[in-house]
């Protein structure tokens, strides 16, 4: 607001003008390119990390953004507009995308037997779980739009229906998701696709944008600027190629759960699980080793010459097995003839159903899983090591340049890891021996446990590395199922019992402080010790400059996650903005 009085012009108020991502962007660029300001001016203080990963997605075309009503919101799991038909279970998702309908995924809470329906759908719809639940990891590691946590949806799976606020979505009708706000809308709305992304699939015209030339112009000089590096969370090699794309320095999570789904590894697994003799669960290891082989082929080969760090089987083992509940209920109808089952068919099921029960736990999150799987089935991880060091030595005597890191994970005791790395070595020297390489393979640990991160300093004495797994670490500080966060976050916020969603953004007096306690303890008792962290705080801005902040050496995040994560590394060595508000 300004006034001009005897020919003078006053300035009476000012407010900070609102931007969209985009028009950041390009003012940005337009303002370097006139010699309004430098470059350095234009990524510390004109540029917002935290929106650039929408410059990715698909949106809502504006004017229908503002006019329609949602009929539901979520939480903001992974961002993106996504449209399609509405479908109820993961078979039929995939069914129906191979038959080329676009379809939204609806489900009360996502498995990884889910994960097939989830890969073929546009969008991904729960109304349970938050903002690090399965169907918001994978739709993050996918770049799949999802809205998790939309509490106020009544899902009918056997009638294949939603309902919300006296609306009726079956099978077959029109939703639209915002994973960017976290909002749902029952009809088809129509979406704007995205620039950057196109360009970074090397689209012509895409590539001739103002926007692309703003991108890879202060890309660079934010790649120039950071201490930090930048690693993806990535599972697969396609995953690991979309990474190295978008400019990761390595892979700091591959899971090796994920690689564990499909027909034939499900088979062997369940063998696995259900042996009550070596022999038989040797051969399923026989069956899964030279699968595991092949996945991390592929992963080392896409990140040939960066490192990869793999994390050995977490979860624990019923996550492979069918549902209690759907199992029992099928055992019963089944014995009550309601269901026609063979005899055979029948014992089969009674005896899955046995061990279901066997393996059932009241808190599983801290139960039979991690580094204590490794203990109680030790031919499980070395079936893994196997699988990464005959990897890592057939590229090597190829002349590739793999760099394996070995992740053993909920270390608690430095006993634990001590005790591992020894029944683990020989099992890599062995076969680098056998295959005549030299090869450094790292071992190190998830710190995502508090006791852990307070024993730092014991645990760094057997270790290479340390990760810092904040999704678990955030869940057992504060007594949080990130899961059923969602249920009272927003009442939480509301009333300042909680600054942030700690599972978004690093809870700094309290986790923060855990993560500090591990760094500086840990690096006292071991030197060569490198840090990086591994949650889905490592694509957060706010969180990548406290990471910076602690000296960590590196973040992991999503793939679609690593050029804000790139920019933030940036905008922390920079300082605060200076001449504008980001």
């Amino acid at each position: 607001e300004f006034t001009v009085e005897e020919g003078k012009l006053w300035l009476l108020q000012t407010r900070v003008g609102k931007r969209t991502s985009l028009a950041e962007w390009v003012i940005a660029y337009d303002m370097v390119q006139e010699g309004l300001i430098d470059e350095a001016t234009a990524v510390r203080d004109r540029l917002t990390a935290g929106k650039l990963d929408e410059l990715f997605k698909p949106i809502i075309q504006a004017e229908l953004k503002d006019a329609k009503e949602p009929v539901a919101k979520g939480l903001n799991a992974s961002p993106g507009a996504a449209v399609g038909k509405a479908v109820f279970t993961a078979d039929d998702a995939h069914e129906w995308a191979e038959k080329g309908e676009k379809v939204i995924l609806v489900r009360r809470e996502t498995n990884p037997d889910d994960y097939h329906g989830m890969v073929a759908s546009q969008g991904i719809l729960t109304s349970a779980g938050g903002t690090n639940s399965h169907a918001a990891v994978v739709a993050r590691g996918e770049g799949i739009p999802a809205v998790c946590g939309a509490e106020s949806i009544r899902i009918d799976r056997k009638a294949k229906k939603l309902s919300v606020k006296g609306t009726e979505v079956k099978e077959g009708d029109w939703l639209t998701i915002d994973g960017t706000d976290g909002t749902v809308y029952a009809e088809e709305l129509e979406t704007e696709p995205s620039v950057l992304e196109a360009a970074i699939l090397g689209e012509s015209e895409a590539r001739r944008s103002k926007l692309w030339k703003a991108y890879e112009r202060f890309m660079k000089v934010a790649d120039k600027q950071r201490r930090l590096r930048v690693r993806a969370n990535a599972d697969t090699p396609e995953q690991s190629r979309n990474a190295r794309e978008r400019g990761a320095q390595g892979i700091g999570l591959c899971r090796t759960e994920h690689m564990f789904l499909g027909e034939e590894r499900a088979a062997a697994v369940r063998q696995m699980i259900l042996a009550d003799n070596e022999a038989d669960e040797q051969k399923a290891y026989d069956v899964l080793e030279p699968l595991q082989k092949q996945d991390f082929l592929g992963i080392f080969e896409a990140m040939d010459g960066l490192p990869v760090t793999v994390r050995l089987l977490d979860p624990p083992l019923h996550e492979f097995l069918p549902d209690h509940t759907e199992l029992s209920v099928e055992v019963a109808l089944a014995e009550a003839r309601v269901v026609k089952l063979k005899k055979k068919e029948l014992e089969e099921k009674k005896e899955l159903l046995a061990k279901v029960d066997e393996l059932r736990e009241a808190n599983p999150m801290l139960g039979l899983r991690g580094v204590r799987l490794g203990i109680f089935k030790p031919g499980l991880y070395a079936m893994q090591v196997r699988a990464i060091a005959d990897a890592a030595a057939e590229l090597k005597q190829k002349g590739k340049d793999p760099r394996p890191e070995i992740m053993i994970p909920l270390v608690v005791t430095a006993e634990e890891l001590q005790q591992m790395r020894e029944e683990l070595e020989p099992v890599v020297e062995r076969i680098l021996r056998d295959a005549g390489v030299d090869l450094h393979v790292e071992f190190g640990t998830m710190i995502e446990l508090p006791r852990a991160a307070v024993c730092a300093g014991e645990i760094a004495e057997h270790a290479d590395f340390f990760s810092f797994g904040t999704n678990d670490l955030s869940q057992t500080a504060f007594g949080f199922s990130r899961d059923d966060i969602g249920g009272f976050l927003g009442l939480y916020e509301e009333r300042k019992l909680l600054p942030a969603n700690p599972f978004a953004t690093i809870d700094e007096p309290g986790v923060g402080r855990l993560m500090d306690i591990a760094v500086n303890e840990g690096r006292a008792a071991n030197g060569n010790l490198h840090l990086g962290i591994c949650g889905e705080h490592g694509g957060d801005p706010e969180s990548v400059v406290f990471c910076d902040r602690i000296g960590l050496d590196y973040v992991s995040c999503s793939p679609f996650r690593v050029p804000v994560a790139r920019l933030a590394s940036a905008q922390a060595v920079m300082g605060e903005a200076t001449t504008s508000s980001r």
